[in-house]
């Protein structure tokens, strides 16, 4: 059972949870006892059933439980108090890794490295298709692109839009790529019906109402974090879409905005470990846009498959010093295939929590 929207209230307004961990195979008798006995003391017992543990979420007033007691039970692990605000992508009431599969079989988060590649800007058809080719020729798995643009400047190309979503999908038939592409706003999400992954970009990381509708989409989300956000809010963004029902939410570090200057954005690595240490969810990085420097995307791709990511984001294209958006952070083709491969090769040897 998962935390509901009314449940995550309470926590806000004060409420608290204890979880307790089970030993293996609990025997039956004494777990319907256990949870009678807690349900007794006016608490709400939600059960999380993993590959090793059983865990109880009691959520309520636990102040008088007595944690000692419960310990010594036969059939208990553990017990411990939960602090922190975000429950649902909490990995200490889920233990266990996330994994999110979609077309062909592609799985994000099962410790298999999965590389999304394409361009920032989705231009025509022949540069959409040509680029999908190419990457999934070199090993991506999941075509990225942008079909709406948010820029900093208005008068920027702000993306092919509605058309840009139909090219994608062009490309998608040609190659059978999965397609992840950023949504803007609520009112763009009929266009999304076919694509495989939504992301919300780092300026929407708390815009609080999309965030809650891709929650009821049912749809994947990959949630870039904001640029100046820390990991706590981060994981409360992730927390409005799963209180809402959706549980798919792929966790993405592009990079914060410190005094630094010789680079686009800082690239936080130190936030792979701490996610993975906090939250059950997967996590990538997407070096291009931490960077915003194409000869520094290799190095940092590089570090973050050491530190144990789920996988990359990378842009890709055909004519970087003519694309229309970000050419500057764009990989070639070759230079493409030249980190993937090397990718490829370092992530049996990465560290894994």
């Amino acid at each position: 059972m998962k935390f509901t929207a009314e449940l995550l209230f309470l926590f806000c307004i004060g409420g608290l949870i204890m979880i307790v961990i089970l030993k293996n195979n609990p025997e039956k008798r004494q777990l319907e006892n256990l949870i009678q006995w807690l349900k007794s003391m006016n608490l709400d017992v939600h059960i999380s059933v993993g590959a090793a543990h059983m865990i109880l979420g009691l959520i309520g007033d636990t102040s008088s439980v007595d944690i000692d007691l419960i310990r010594a039970l036969d059939i208990v692990e553990d017990v411990k108090r939960i602090q922190e605000p975000y429950k649902n992508a909490n990995r200490k009431f889920h233990p266990d890794d996330t994994v999110i599969e979609l077309e062909n079989h592609v799985k994000i988060g099962d410790g298999s490295m999965q590389i999304f590649a394409g361009p920032c800007s989705v231009e025509s058809r022949d540069q959409i298709c040509f680029i999908a080719k190419s990457v999934k020729e070199s090993g991506a798995t999941i075509l990225r692109g942008g079909a709406f643009k948010p820029r900093t400047s208005p008068y920027a190309f702000q993306g092919l839009g509605g058309q840009g979503i139909d090219l994608l999908l062009e490309a998608k038939k040609e190659t059978g790529l999965p397609i992840v592409t950023e949504i803007m706003n609520i009112t763009q999400l009929p266009l999304f019906e076919e694509i495989d992954i939504i992301q919300i970009g780092a300026r929407n990381m708390q815009n609080f109402e999309l965030l809650k509708e891709m929650g009821r989409s049912g749809k994947p989300v990959l949630l870039k974090r904001g640029l100046a956000n820390t990991l706590e809010e981060f994981l409360m963004s992730a927390e409005y879409i799963m209180a809402s029902g959706n549980e798919k939410v792929i966790l993405c570090e592009r990079g914060i905005r410190t005094f630094e200057t010789a680079t686009r954005n800082t690239l936080d690595l130190s936030a792979v470990p701490l996610l993975k240490q906090m939250s059950h969810l997967p996590v990538i990085v997407d070096p291009s846009h931490a960077t915003g420097l194409s000869k520094l995307v290799k190095p940092m791709a590089m570090a973050a498959v050491a530190c144990g990511v789920d996988g990359l984001m990378i842009e890709v294209h055909n004519d970087p010093p003519h694309a229309l958006s970000d050419g500057k952070q764009s990989l070639t083709p070759e230079a493409f295939r030249d980190v993937s491969a090397c990718v490829r090769q370092l992530a049996p040897l990465a560290f894994h929590w």
